[in-house]
């Protein structure tokens, strides 16, 4: 969403490689498998166990290896958490907002930013009941978003 509220770009990154196998790559699938589970247990979000299989064990992407995504491998070892990582980050970035307005009521630029957020969690709350992923009556609000979060 780098242009919705701005003229902006967004920001640059790191690119994935363009050839779909990596011949450095040592490990067999059940191995990454294993690998994931074994981080995923520790408490990691998919995204950052992607982050930690790229740069300690040298695996630019497990898709191209196991042919899953992290997140479904997650799932399909009953391993995913209940709420979707997507819309987890942005509550905690909310509540990390109301926390920081909570002190600084006069910081206009932070109150926009906390407006912007709940408009995405809400446009996301939406899609995910549309799709059964989270239930029907669940409803944003910030205290039960601080609980969610601790």
């Amino acid at each position: 969403m780098a242009r919705m509220y701005s003229r902006k770009r967004g920001k640059s990154g790191s690119k994935k490689p363009q050839k779909k196998e990596a011949p450095w790559i040592k490990y067999k699938p059940k191995e990454i498998e294993d690998i994931v589970i074994k981080l995923a247990k520790k408490g990691y979000s998919s995204a950052k166990i992607g982050l930690i299989l790229r740069d300690q064990y040298g695996i630019p992407f497990v898709r191209g290896v196991t042919n899953e995504k992290v997140s479904k491998i997650m799932h399909q070892h009953n391993i995913y958490p209940e709420f979707p990582e997507d819309i987890f980050n942005l509550i905690k970035k909310a509540v990390n907002l109301r926390a920081h307005l909570d002190k600084n009521k006069k910081d206009y630029t932070s109150k926009r930013g906390l407006e912007l957020t709940e408009s995405k969690i809400r446009r996301l709350a939406k899609y995910y009941k549309r799709k059964d992923v989270i239930g029907k009556e669940w409803k944003w609000d910030i205290e039960r978003a601080k609980l969610l979060v601790k």
